[in-house]
């Protein structure tokens, strides 16, 4: 009772400071509203908060290019809904410093897609078994992504068939887990440096693309380190989330070879399978526990080429 009560008193805490900007400009040309639903369709990054559940409402930062807020409307909404990506913070950090560390925002203006940073439960994610505030107090994220990825759909801001998830580290596994309760929202999966450390039976698959350094020493690649400060089990390795998507969608070995990460990286596929699915791993040589340069390119080229199909 006391470690719920501690919790209800940080929940109160942290949604005390919660603000919606109110933005989202004038109304544009072609009909396009200053906003669908309370959300605003003006061209930059809004901070916005979402009603989830009885303790009231998270945060997250929408940003919107200029390609979708300038283009043609129709009838009050994108007349081609454009793709979503929800971008997921580490632990011990926030939406801004997603923005910031992934660099999504800047290629979302050249390639046109919409991005969500949404904000973790007192800057952790409940993936599992790790990590933090948000895994103790039993935070139910997988609801509070669901129901960001509803709201812009619904909307007609976002095409429910080309929405993505991926993650840095904590966020990395919120995504596998987010595939692993809701494989029917999410048409493919980005994991950075994280681990799949949840129970996971989807009942089908989805694309998934891992980017991982071999001299991660906080979640290490062939696995090892402690899954959270009071968990000191070993994380899996790698190779146990690249197998069990690859299984699950019936696919074969990594064998193609694609577009890589620099003098280090080295990116392979499975290519497609039935249904369209794949799964790739790039895998950085030395890399250590951060956002590699490039990966947001790759992770987007990927998550480009593989929509939810039929």
């Amino acid at each position: 009772m006391r470690r719920i009560l501690v919790v209800v008193a940080a929940v109160s805490l942290l949604l005390a400071g919660c603000s919606d900007d109110g933005g989202g400009g004038d109304p544009g040309e072609g009909g396009r509203p200053a906003k669908v639903d309370g959300v605003p369709t003006g061209a930059g990054t809004h901070k916005q908060k979402l009603k989830v559940d009885a303790f009231g409402h998270r945060e997250y930062l929408l940003h919107v290019p200029p390609k979708v807020a300038e283009g043609k409307w129709k009838d009050g909404r994108p007349a081609e809904p454009p793709a979503l990506v929800l971008a997921l913070h580490g632990g011990l950090a926030d939406m801004n410093k997603a923005e910031d560390r992934t660099g999504f925002s800047d290629l979302a203006d050249e390639k046109g897609f919409l991005v969500a940073y949404p904000n973790g439960f007192m800057t952790t994610w409940n993936a599992g078994d790790c990590c933090g505030a948000a895994k103790i107090g039993g935070i139910d994220d997988v609801e509070f992504l669901a129901e960001l990825i509803t709201k812009l759909t619904d909307a007609g801001l976002a095409d429910p068939d080309r929405v993505f998830v991926t993650g840095f580290s904590n966020g990395a596994g919120m995504a596998y887990k987010f595939a692993c309760r809701k494989p029917d929202m999410v048409a493919g999966i980005g994991a950075v440096e994280g681990a799949l450390v949840t129970e996971c039976d989807p009942g089908k698959p989805v694309s998934a693309m891992i980017v991982h350094g071999t001299a991660d020493s906080n979640v290490p690649f062939k696995g090892g380190g402690d899954r959270d400060f009071n968990d000191k089990r070993p994380f899996p390795p790698v190779s146990k989330a690249v197998d069990f998507w690859r299984k699950l969608a019936g696919l074969g070995e990594l064998s193609e070879d694609v577009a890589g990460l620099g003098e280090n990286g080295n990116c392979k596929s499975t290519g497609k399978g039935p249904g369209g699915f794949a799964v790739a791993l790039c895998t950085i040589a030395g890399g250590t526990h951060e956002w590699p340069s490039g990966a947001s390119e790759r992770l987007w080229e990927f998550f480009a080429d593989h929509p939810r199909e039929g």
